[in-house]
C-alpha cells in the first residue's frame, strides 16, 4: 500500500500561491547557481523513507483543507535556517490538484496511508468538482459537501 505524507503549506493562500512560491525558490537557486529543486525542509525525519519512495506524495494543506500534492521523489540531509540539522523532502516540481478534504491544524507532518488519500482532480475529464472554481471547491469542502 502506498504511504504519503500530510503537512501544512503555512503561509499559502491558494494553489497558486504555492505555485509562485516554488518558482521564485527555483529561480533564486539558478541565480545562486544552483541544481533547482523543489524541497521543504523539516526538522524530523521520516522513518518510513522507503513506502513513502514507492508513488507517494506530500499532500499540502491549505487554509484548512487538502487540496494539492506534489510526488516526493527523495529525501536529503539539510540545515534549518538556526543551524540544527533537518531532513529535506525532495518533491517533484508538478502540483496535482485534489479533491479537497477538511484537516484541522496540526504541527510537523503526518502519515496518510493511501486508502485515505484524497483523489486527485481531472480537468476536462467530465469530474464536475474539477470543473468548479477553486474557491466554490474550498466553500463546499468546507460545509462537508464535497
Amino acid at each position: 500500500m502506498t504511504l504519503h505524507l500530510v503537512k501544512l503549506c503555512v503561509g499559502a493562500v491558494s494553489i497558486e500561491d504555492l505555485a509562485q512560491w516554488q518558482k521564485e525558490r527555483l529561480a533564486e537557486q539558478r541565480r545562486a547557481g544552483l541544481k533547482p529543486q523543489i524541497c521543504h525542509t523539516t526538522y524530523q525525519s521520516p522513518k518510513r523513507q522507503a513506502e513513502l519512495l514507492d508513488g507517494g506524495s506530500l499532500f499540502w494543506v491549505i487554509k484548512g483543507l487538502i487540496c494539492v500534492r506534489q510526488r516526493l521523489v527523495g529525501f536529503a540531509e539539510g540545515r534549518k535556517d538556526d543551524g540544527k540539522p533537518a531532513c529535506r523532502l525532495l518533491l517533484d516540481r508538478t502540483l496535482i490538484a485534489v479533491r479537497p478534504v477538511p484537516r484541522r491544524p496540526f504541527q510537523g507532518w503526518r502519515y496518510l496511508d493511501g486508502d485515505a488519500a484524497p483523489g486527485d482532480l481531472r480537468q476536462g475529464a467530465g469530474d464536475s468538482v474539477a470543473e468548479m472554481p477553486p474557491a466554490m471547491r474550498k466553500e463546499l469542502a468546507g460545509l462537508g459537501l464535497l
